[in-house]
């Protein structure tokens, strides 16, 4: 049987072990999750990163600062025999890898390789090129593309996996893999001597999905840093063959040597064709594994009323017969864990029937986390005419991103500013376990990212899965989600109208809340509750990633 070899650098298996940091890598881990539950033949390729991502520590200003989240494998992991080998600034790296294995609702089992760069034959300098996801240099980077690209290949080479058809790249990261894959077709001709079908036979067996409108998004490194890592004869070879400009772009590597292409969302798509003209790039939006981001509260629900939920995510949209009081029963017990453990770890005690808005992402500029406090004299003529509000954030700033920096210190001025009047509780060191929580817990689910910047986004969709309905910008894969009242609310124009107008979404965003959402929450409680049953049942029931597999396995893999 051929198998389909899924690799991405972010790739998120449990909560605590730390090889994932956001968005990317949960979707990762999900797509491999449904993919076990419909049984389907893939493996996972991706780093071990002995140091994590990191730890965050907020001060009381808001000031972000890390720390080395480290662990150890030997105690979740089985550390495999096999080790190959990739070439880098001309020293031989040894590679190693440990096995995580994902197991289906069925019992279909899908293995994750995790490669390791810690062996003592390794120079000290190679043996940390696992050690952090995202960390470093553009050389610590561009040396980890090559471990997961190249040696990632040769590892499942190594293991036996001859008969892999179809090699995935999540994000440009793996990109290197199609060099591998040429190197494999010539049988150690140079690299020079590939000709066009060559190149087409390497296409044939690479997929691409691009996750990101955001140029920063895209990894590009410097020609010189190039030939310095991967040798005179590749770095030749890939800067004659179509990468453009004085960088080696790896989004466009992967797209030149990958025969299906899709963005994340149909709104993604159409902004990736912009950005990459003649193109052509699909659309397979984005979603989200039900049964691990489902809070106990409502899976016993769904075992109740929906029982082959697990089975099959299509029947959430029965979900229009459950009940609304058992539905709110369920949202009541998921807020209540919630603000347990915002009490655990905070000391502050929110209270438990006040309007919560909830707000847990990665914390970048474009994603806006601070647009809700735009006009603070506003918000607080809504908590003192329509009802009382409260606000729980969590979300990591890269180390080096200093305007996601910026964002959490400004979430922070509103909370001094507002300490008396509205409570706003910031979360520090977001992980899935408190990503369920927050998801889940809440009343509501805020997302103001900057137009046309949000490839898709999944937050909502769990957020969705719990009866939680959205507040949003259209963008992303709200653009499909949104029924106005129904799924959720949304906030500013039409996404083909423009770009973002910050004070005309904050402008909206405050007249939805003052006179749609906050009054319903608190004098029409059913019709809240409607709305929230119609977020399972209609979003619940597509935003899922057992439909996005199995759209993968039909559209890219040809798998039947």
């Amino acid at each position: 049987m051929s198998v389909v070899a899924y690799f991405s650098m972010d790739l998120a298996l449990e909560s605590d072990i730390p090889t994932y940091s956001g968005g990317l890598g949960v979707l990762a881990g999900d797509a491999l999750r449904s993919a076990a539950d419909l049984g389907l033949p893939l493996v996972g390729v991706s780093l071990l990163y002995r140091k994590g991502y990191f730890h965050q520590h907020l001060d009381a200003a808001g000031n972000q600062t890390e720390t080395d989240d480290g662990w150890q494998p030997a105690g979740r992991l089985t550390e495999l025999p096999a080790r190959v080998t990739v070439h880098i600034e001309g020293r031989e790296v040894c590679l190693r890898a440990w096995r995580y294995c994902i197991r289906g609702v069925r019992g279909h089992e899908i293995p994750v390789f995790l490669l390791d760069s810690d062996l003592q034959d390794n120079e000290p300098t190679d043996q940390g090129l696992t050690d952090h996801l995202y960390g470093g240099d553009h050389r610590y980077r561009l040396a980890q593309e090559v471990v997961l690209g190249i040696g990632g290949v040769r590892l499942l080479r190594a293991l036996g996996y001859v008969d892999t058809t179809t090699f995935h790249m999540n994000e440009g990261h793996s990109a290197l893999l199609a060099l591998a894959l040429l190197q494999e077709r010539l049988g150690g001709r140079p690299t020079a001597h590939a000709d066009a079908a060559d190149l087409e036979a390497v296409r044939q067996q690479c997929v691409f999905t691009t996750h990101t409108p955001v140029s920063a998004g895209h990894d590009k490194f410097p020609w010189d840093l190039v030939h310095h890592v991967l040798g005179e004869e590749h770095a030749s070879f890939l800067q004659h063959t179509g990468s453009p400009g004085d960088r080696l772009n790896m989004t466009h590597l992967a797209l030149r040597c990958s025969r299906y292409v899709n963005a994340v969302a149909m709104r993604h798509a159409e902004v990736s064709r912009e950005m990459f003209p003649g193109q052509t790039i699909h659309a397979i939006t984005n979603g989200v594994h039900a049964a691990t981001w489902v809070a106990p509260s409502f899976q016993r629900l769904y075992d109740h009323h929906l029982p082959d939920w697990r089975l099959d995510s299509s029947n959430f949209r029965h979900a229009v017969g459950i009940p609304l009081h058992e539905i709110d029963l369920a949202h009541v017990e998921a807020k209540r864990r919630l603000l347990h453990e915002v009490a655990n770890r905070t000391d502050q005690m929110l209270t438990p029937g006040t309007f919560t808005i909830g707000f847990a992402r990665r914390a970048a500029a474009y994603k806006r986390a601070d647009l809700v406090f735009t006009d603070l004299e506003r918000l607080r003529r809504i908590t003192d005419h329509v009802g009382p509000v409260q606000f729980i954030y969590s979300g990591k700033a890269h180390p080096q991103d200093v305007g996601g920096k910026d964002v959490i210190r400004r979430v922070f001025e509103a909370h001094r500013a507002l300490r008396d009047e509205i409570p706003i509780v910031y979360l520090e060191d977001y992980d899935m376990e408190l990503g369920g929580l927050v998801c889940a817990g809440v009343d509501l689910w805020l997302n103001t990212p900057e137009q046309p910047l949000e490839a898709s986004g999944t937050s909502g969709m769990k957020a969705a899965l719990n009866g939680v309905p959205s507040l949003s910008v259209l963008d992303g894969w709200w653009i499909e989600g949104h029924i106005e009242g129904v799924t959720g609310w949304s906030i500013g124009h039409s996404p083909w109208e423009g770009r973002s107008d910050p004070a005309a979404e904050a402008d909206s965003l405050y007249t939805k809340l003052e006179s749609s959402i906050v009054p319903a929450f608190y004098g029409a409680r059913e019709r809240y509750n409607e709305v929230m049953r119609s977020a399972i049942a209609i979003n619940g029931s597509f935003f899922n990633t057992e439909r996005m597999v199995r759209q993968y396995a039909s559209s890219a893999y040809a798998l039947r």
